[in-house]
């Protein structure tokens, strides 16, 4: 039997995880040393709250999972000897996944009988929930694990996502963005422009004077890279900026027609890194 993981870096709260049948892997923040796993120390995200927070000047931090948590997650499934899918945020954005394939490595030595399978996003937050609804959706449809399996290495790279931030101080100290210049945050008003490349890194690609240049860059991308916008969903992921996100969607439609279109709620993990008033657009593309 099929059963599919994923972890709260790809935005997916408990709700959504469970409409599509998916384990949700809770990955923590630190504040003031209070270490926070969402959706166990909190059944719902309550957004604002959190933003605002770090509005107030507090920087949190993030941290790996263990081996052990790791194995608590996923002995049940090995003991039953079952297909296991997980879809999870960037390999390339953290060493979490070395305690994973520790944990992993251990499970199959023990319990040979269960597959163990996993897809890289090559993203974190809301190019990451874009895809694991995806493979949610194939899995709905009836695909076969190595169906998904072959899917996947084609189209986690047609997924694109752009997004901007409006201070740097969260991304300078996580040193998350390749390509961005320390002194940027001092150029006011400039805010700097990210995508998730293909080795699923966040990379800086240029910088927007104001607010409405660095939207109009977002809803630019979409015409310039999207592919079969209308048979996929485009995502508005956001870190307590709902206008934004809503002005940002009208202005896809008014360009481009009628869309289904979501929007993310950030996750607080991710959150940290981002820092508050930030959107980005995730759309399925000719490439990243």
């Amino acid at each position: 039997m099929l059963k599919l993981y994923t972890d709260t870096d790809t935005d997916f709260t408990p709700e959504l995880a469970a409409e599509y049948g998916y384990k949700l892997i809770s990955m923590p923040y630190s504040i003031d040393a209070k270490t926070t796993y969402p959706y166990v120390d909190f059944k719902t995200f309550d957004a604002h709250a959190f933003y605002d927070v770090l509005r107030g000047g507090v920087l949190p931090t993030t941290s790996a999972i263990s081996k052990d948590q790791y194995k608590n997650y996923f002995i049940k499934d090995f003991i039953e000897g079952n297909e296991i899918l997980y879809v999870h945020f960037s390999r390339a954005m953290t060493n979490t996944f070395d305690a994973m394939d520790q944990a992993v490595a251990e499970l199959k030595a023990d319990y040979p009988k269960a597959r163990f399978e996993e897809i890289d996003t090559k993203g974190i937050t809301t190019i990451s929930y874009a895809i694991v609804r995806e493979v949610g959706d194939l899995v709905k449809a009836g695909k076969t694990l190595d169906e998904i399996l072959e899917w996947a290495k084609t189209e986690v790279d047609k997924f694109a996502m752009y997004f901007f931030a409006d201070d740097l101080k969260f991304f300078r100290r996580s040193g998350r963005v390749s390509g961005l210049a320390a002194t940027m945050g001092t150029l006011i008003g400039v805010r700097p422009l990210i995508h998730m490349s293909q080795e699923g890194k966040m990379v800086s690609v240029g910088t927007a004077k104001g607010r409405l240049n660095a939207v109009t860059y977002l809803v630019d991308k979409v015409g310039v890279l999207g592919e079969d916008l209308e048979k996929h969903r485009i995502c508005i992921g956001h870190t307590d900026s709902p206008e934004i996100a809503r002005n940002i969607a009208s202005m896809i439609e008014n360009k481009y027609g009628k869309q289904d279109i979501v929007f993310v709620d950030v996750n607080p993990t991710a959150g940290s890194h981002c820092g508050p008033n930030g959107v980005g657009v995730c759309f399925h593309a000719k490439h990243r």
